[in-house]
């Protein structure tokens, strides 16, 4: 489930191919005529071997199947459109001749970084999951639940589910530490080819792919294909510096990952939150270049011109103007409008940082109080985590609900003047295979009355996997029915 983006003509044109550089041989004496086998023999044994490293480290690279809702995970605010997505489909007409989304079937990648089952992923490899199911390098497999997940940086937390024990983790290294040049190593499903190896050198640092607002991609010349998003991308310690998420279409050797220092900054907010809140001043920036600088006469080359400043907005309250250029942050360098951008999105909403800007060739200082983006992509990332919400029973069992009001009781005839109304249910779920359909009324579950939405869906995200939850169910008209719903 590799995202594929495709470059202007002109960044291909003239492109060198490369070759992948052999590995350092050890120099040996001619072959005797005597023996000419054991001279041979020798120098492949003086070959560096990454074996060791991949033994230790692929048990905890796992595949990650997921069935998801076809609107979703493909494409988004800010997203490159020529990006792959999931494959396969479906879909169709559903029950009453209603026409219903499509399903569709994804194969990627992840790693696992906490024993008790917690798995990191690309975003677009989850996102819309309706079902999600883990296989292990030891032949082990796991349904597994979202945890947390961030489209901007195409980043998801997801936990394995059931008798979780003695699984083999790999850690997060320091991606600042990797130079251009370094070996790396890539493992993941390509193509569902499970546990497939590849290895190349970081080819480049802060890549800005045009995928979101935060792009500061590595770049490696690691075999990377549609299936091996979300996979590590490990440095030769055997630490993941980054998680394989892009490929350019119709290159080669041109893949790209997440830095895992970016990784490990949004992690903590993924596990307790299930979405990251982010900093935010309120302005429009542009790259300082060396003409712009000579134009406003500036000592920099180097820095971001705010090009605009909201109204009310975080900036305007801390006194920047327009054609302000901000240099540093809290004492950090600002080379670039995308580097504050990223520097102020991992601060704390509400805490306050120091601007050093130039102001009419002469340097300031700004103290400004950070304030919380909007979602300005309109993605409604404050996901909660919570079982009262609709998305738990839609991720888990693919039906969405509301709650049942007096006027469609008085509409639709119906005796119940209290319930879950199921407005939704995804094709290829475990509530379609239930016959649940949209205008039924759940009015019980588990011959227990059912009062409102929030009620039943706490009961199916409570409900352990593998049971089955006995629903009553009543349709307009006055119809009273059982159906079985099995939770994954």
């Amino acid at each position: 489930m590799t995202k594929r983006l495709t470059p202007p003509r002109s960044a291909l044109a003239g492109a060198l191919i490369l070759a992948f550089p052999l590995l350092a041989r050890a120099q040996t004496a001619p072959t005797p005529a005597a023996n000419p086998v054991q001279p041979a023999t020798r120098e492949a044994q003086a070959l560096p071997s990454l074996s060791p490293l991949v033994e230790s480290v692929k048990g905890a690279v796992v595949n990650v199947d997921v069935q998801a809702k076809a609107s979703m995970g493909e494409g988004g605010p800010g997203e490159n459109p020529l990006m792959d997505r999931f494959f396969g489909g479906g879909g169709g007409a559903g029950p009453r001749g209603q026409r219903r989304e499509p399903i569709r079937q994804g194969a990627g990648s992840g790693f696992v970084i906490d024993s008790k089952g917690l798995v990191l992923t690309n975003n677009h490899v989850v996102e819309g999951a309706v079902a999600i199911r883990v296989r292990m390098d030891d032949g082990r497999s796991f349904d597994a639940e979202i945890v947390g997940r961030d489209p901007l940086t195409d980043v998801a937390v997801i936990r394995l589910k059931g008798k979780v024990e003695n699984l083999p983790t790999v850690k997060l290294g320091d991606s600042d530490a990797m130079r251009v040049g370094d070996w790396v190593v890539a493992i993941g499903n390509p193509f569902g080819l499970a546990s497939s190896v590849s290895s190349g050198i970081l080819s480049a640092r802060a890549r800005d792919i045009h995928s979101g607002p935060y792009d500061d991609f590595l770049q490696t010349d690691a075999a990377i294909n549609p299936g091996n998003s979300g996979g590590p991308l490990f440095n030769l310690k055997g630490e993941v510096v980054g998680i394989n998420t892009a490929i350019v279409g119709g290159g080669t050797g041109i893949g790209f990952a997440v830095p895992s220092n970016l990784v490990k900054a949004l992690l903590p907010q993924l596990e307790k939150d299930g979405s990251v809140t982010r900093a935010w001043l309120g302005i429009g920036i542009q790259d300082l270049t060396r003409d712009l600088a000579q134009a406003l006469q500036l000592p920099v080359s180097e820095g971001a011109i705010v090009s605009q400043v909201n109204d009310n907005s975080p900036a305007a309250k801390g006194g920047l103007r327009s054609d302000d250029v901000i240099v540093s942050i809290d004492g950090q360098k600002v080379g670039s409008g995308g580097e504050l951008t990223r520097r102020v999105a991992l601060k704390k909403p509400g805490s306050t940082s120091s601007l050093d800007v130039f102001r009419e060739g002469k340097r300031q200082e700004l103290k400004v109080q950070l304030g919380t983006r909007p979602d300005l992509e309109g993605l409604g990332l404050r996901q909660k985590k919570g079982p009262e919400t609709e998305e738990s029973s839609k991720a888990r069992v693919g039906v969405s609900l509301s709650n049942l009001d007096q006027r469609m009781v008085e509409r639709t005839g119906m005796k119940s003047a209290q319930g879950a109304v199921v407005t939704d249910v995804l094709p290829g779920s475990p509530a379609e295979s239930a016959e649940l359909e949209p205008g039924m009324v759940v009015v019980e579950v588990d011959r227990k009355p059912v009062r409102n939405a929030e009620e039943l869906a706490k009961t199916i995200r409570k409900a352990p996997s593998g049971s089955t939850l006995l629903l009553r169910v009543e349709v307009p008209g006055g119809g009273r029915y059982l159906r079985a719903l099995r939770v994954p």
